[in-house]
């Protein structure tokens, strides 16, 4: 009997290189769950069409790096708003700018479209929220009162609300009739990074970077429940079509919750990393993720995911009428959003009206808007997405295909059986430092023509290497065998300098590797601090990183000079590992610090306490000096800034 074959829950679909430079935002359309808008550093806006290598259409116009982009419901016009405080607005069908709206005086962080209207919303670093009639070009309302960076907005289903989610640690739902504020919802200890409206019933879901989804009651305006525990910073968040639980991409993981109690339905593991957008289509779940200039787009099947809790059966609530019976737990709770009945009652796109003004840009936008392009790169991808949406709307709408799971790959279950439980993780974990010390991998792809003033962490080749300066510069004829002593002779020509760095960095980590051995992990810092090598350092605090219990305030004293020396490094990696470790001793040590600085003195001599509070007092001065660092590159944008500002806000007690 053939063996059935068991398909994946979850898989990686796709990987792209999306922009010249860093990508610095990314949406799903989420009608489709077909359509991927990406915003770089070079200024550009690509569109994509999910599994395909291709970029659709590339819009130009923008002279700052697009930090926020966002597709409207028909996916027909998209939004994009940059670094400089500009918004434009192309309209796909016809491939060209609609709109370019200027009033922001920093960052746009968040956009939106009304679900009916020709509006949109805008989100600043600036704290202010506006609401722009594209038609008119104008700004209608301004919205005040967050005190920090406005990181995410959404209109209700039936178009009345905005709700807001800022850095300020708040979220506030605003009455577009009215112009005001409704309410607004305290609880989040961080910065709150997304709000999602339930798709039938009045209810709110928040995620912020205290690792916790609220729920709000958007009727009696209070929370209804709050999940904890999440493995990291709360950013994409997604409630399923029909609303009967809230998806929740975390770091490597998807979790699907419910919130009346508060549970966790399933936990699904997918090595997206940090995703960035969710949305749903064919039972399928598309996540897409970013990393400097690459895009990856992963696949969760939805039919293999747990999504709602299994309620026993009570023989007792059985046999009563149904008058009697509680509702069922599906059932609404709350009151249902009320939504126009008929496609006559949605406000149509304006086009015969405007289509002169949209042809005549006013004076003021003239040279914006001309210079702004959509390009056409892949006119069949191009026609077979929006050109159907230009036929008769009758039609019938073209249905996407579920994308194939591939078969289970044995190898792989193999290995993630093999994997130890967490509750293994007992011992002292001994870093795999051989690993740490190999040389990089040399690929063909051309060395770039200038270092940036950044070094990415993960990069197609080393900075200014080549990779034909490690190949024999004779070809070898084929019948000749080149032994591996040749072979590596052959590699080191040249390369002397590099062969003394590598063999010197092998053997610290060697010396370091023996002091560890030894179960004394301040030693094992000291030596490496010793040997002044801060790649050293870096493989060091990449492992203690891990485990937060191994950290003790001496060590504090010993890591914080030299997490100073990280976050200036010109090196990606460095300053990642540098704010890691910085994270860690402020959650871990900040509290303690403060309250022994600010305790009286004791009574009589406590040598413990006395040693206590002098280091204290000496991770209290190195974290003032680093403070001034921190707070300068807290001004940054992209993946840098995030982390910078983030440390800011943990380091505000100590002003």
């Amino acid at each position: 009997m053939a063996t059935p074959v068991v398909t994946k829950t979850a898989w990686k679909l796709q990987e792209i290189v999306a922009h010249a430079s860093n990508v610095s935002s990314l949406v799903l359309g989420k009608a489709s769950g077909r359509l991927l808008a990406t915003g770089g550093d070079d200024c550009r806006v690509n569109l994509w069409s999910i599994n395909k290598p291709n970029c659709i259409m590339s819009l130009t116009g923008h002279t700052s790096p697009v930090e926020s982009v966002r597709l409207n419901t028909p996916e027909e016009l998209i939004v994009a708003g940059s670094q400089s405080g500009s918004i434009r607005v192309w309209d796909l069908e016809a491939a060209k700018i609609l709109r370019t709206l200027m009033g922001h005086k920093a960052n746009i962080c968040s956009l939106d479209f009304h679900p009916y209207g020709e509006f949109v919303a805008s989100g600043s670093q600036d704290t202010n929220i506006k609401l722009w009639d594209i038609r008119r070009k104008g700004c209608v309302f301004r919205y005040r009162g967050h005190s920090q960076a406005v990181r995410c907005l959404r209109f209700s289903p039936d178009g009345k609300w905005l709700a807001s989610a800022a850095d300020d640690h708040t979220v506030k739902l605003w009455d577009l009739t009215a112009g005001k504020m409704m309410s607004e919802f305290p609880g989040h200890t961080g910065p709150v990074n997304v709000v999602e409206f339930h798709p039938n019933e009045y209810l709110l879901a928040s995620g912020s970077s205290d690792r916790t989804i609220r729920f709000w009651d958007l009727e009696k305006f209070q929370v209804v429940s709050c999940i904890e525990g999440e493995p990291g910073p709360v950013r994409s968040v997604l409630f399923n079509p029909d609303g009967c639980c809230l998806y929740s991409g975390c770091q490597d993981s998807l979790r699907v919750y419910g919130w009346e109690p508060e549970r966790c339905f399933d936990v699904v593991a997918v090595s997206w990393g940090r995703v960035a957008d969710l949305a749903i289509c064919n039972d399928q779940l598309i996540g897409v993720a970013f990393s400097q200039s690459n895009v990856s787009s992963y696949v969760v099947d939805l039919t293999r995911v747990t999504r709602t809790g299994t309620v026993a059966r009570d023989p007792v609530q059985d046999s009563r009428p149904p008058a009697q019976q509680p509702p069922h737990p599906s059932a609404p709770l709350r009151r249902i959003y009320e939504r126009p009945s008929t496609a006559c009652s949605k406000p149509q796109r304006v086009k015969q009206n405007s289509e002169s003004e949209r042809r005549s840009p006013s004076s003021e936008d003239d040279r914006d808007e001309r210079e702004s392009r959509a390009e056409i790169q892949n006119a069949e991808d191009y026609n077979e997405i929006f050109q159907p949406k230009n036929s008769i709307r009758r039609t019938p709408p073209r249905r996407s295909e579920p994308f194939p799971a591939p078969p289970e790959d044995d190898m792989a279950t193999a290995k993630e059986a093999s994997k130890p439980s967490p509750a293994m993780d007992t011992q002292l974990p001994v870093p795999n430092l051989e690993v740490l010390s190999r040389p990089p991998v040399i690929t063909s792809t051309p060395a770039p023509k200038a270092e940036p003033a950044i070094i990415p962490a993960t990069r197609n080749e080393p900075i200014g290497l080549k990779a034909s300066d490690f190949l024999p510069a004779v070809k070898i004829p084929q019948q000749a065998e080149l032994v591996d002593e040749d072979a590596m002779s052959q590699i080191r020509k040249g390369h002397d300098t590099m062969c003394v760095v590598l063999t010197s960095r092998h053997k610290n980590l060697d010396t370091v590797r023996a002091v560890w051995t030894a179960g004394d992990i301040k030693t094992s810092v000291d030596s490496a601090v010793a040997i002044n090598d801060l790649s050293v350092v870096v493989d060091l605090l990449n492992i203690v990183n891990q485990k937060a219990s191994l950290w003790k305030l001496d060590l504090c004293t010993t890591v914080l000079p030299q997490i100073e020396k990280l976050l200036q490094s010109k090196y990606e990696s460095y300053v990642q590992t540098g704010c890691a470790s910085l994270k860690l001793i402020l959650q871990r040590f900040l509290p303690l610090i403060t309250d022994m600085l600010a305790a009286p003195p004791s009574v009589g001599v406590d040598i413990s306490r006395e040693e206590r509070l002098h280091k204290c007092r000496l991770c209290y001065k190195q974290l003032r000096s680093i403070s001034g660092l921190v707070k300068s590159k807290s001004g940054l944008s992209g993946r840098h800034g995030s982390a910078f500002r983030e440390l800011h806000l943990l380091m505000a007690s100590l002003d």
